[in-house]
């Protein structure tokens, strides 16, 4: 009897790991890349998603088992919104994105114990409040932005300021879950 393919989770990301053991599919093993994300010179943001989601996919290994990647970006415009690291950074992010809409895109992409690599792009409108400095400095002091893409979480305190959704909600998350269980159930996984 031949041992069934595991299914790798290629991000070190509890959210991704709680939203894909929510939808029933528990990786078997989470084992996060390191690949470089800073973005090419004229880049948009729908795809710095995809081309970081496909580089994390190839860089994870894990030959004969199912492998799953995925990446979300913060578009305002054409302009991308980094990760945020610092106080500074959160601060700028939140300006950015108050009283405007902007676009969350998560790429997820799924390779099968054969090779073959499917993938897609959730693309997510997210409005936001206008945001008045007490309510940024309250979110700052949240520390909640640490880390986040254009810095913010959607499942935390700044769901508040969020006035419309148009799109997934788990991709702006960072793992798009229907998008997700249709890329591994077309492959052919079995939870």
């Amino acid at each position: 009897m031949t041992a069934r393919p595991r299914l790798v989770l290629a991000s070190a990301s509890p959210r991704r790991r709680d939203l894909l053991t929510g939808i029933g599919f528990t990786p078997d093993l989470v084992a996060p890349t390191d690949i470089d994300e800073t973005e090419h010179a004229g880049e948009l943001p729908r795809d710095l998603a995809v081309r970081l989601t496909l580089e994390k996919l190839s860089a994870a290994g894990h030959a004969g088992d199912f492998v799953l990647a995925s990446d979300t970006v913060v578009g305002v415009g054409r302009r991308i919104l980094p990760k945020t690291e610092t106080e500074a950074k959160a601060r700028t992010c939140l300006a950015l994105l108050s009283g405007r809409n902007h676009r969350v895109f998560t790429g997820v992409a799924v390779r099968a114990p054969d090779g073959r690599v499917a993938h897609k792009l959730s693309t997510t409108r997210v409005a936001v409040k206008r945001l008045s400095a007490e309510e940024i400095d309250a979110y700052v002091a949240s520390g909640e932005w640490q880390g986040k893409a254009g810095g913010y979480a959607i499942q935390g305190r700044f769901g508040a300021h969020i006035i419309q959704i148009i799109g997934s909600h788990t991709g702006v998350m960072g793992l798009p879950v229907y998008e997700t269980r249709q890329l591994l159930v077309g492959l052919g996984y079995k939870p």
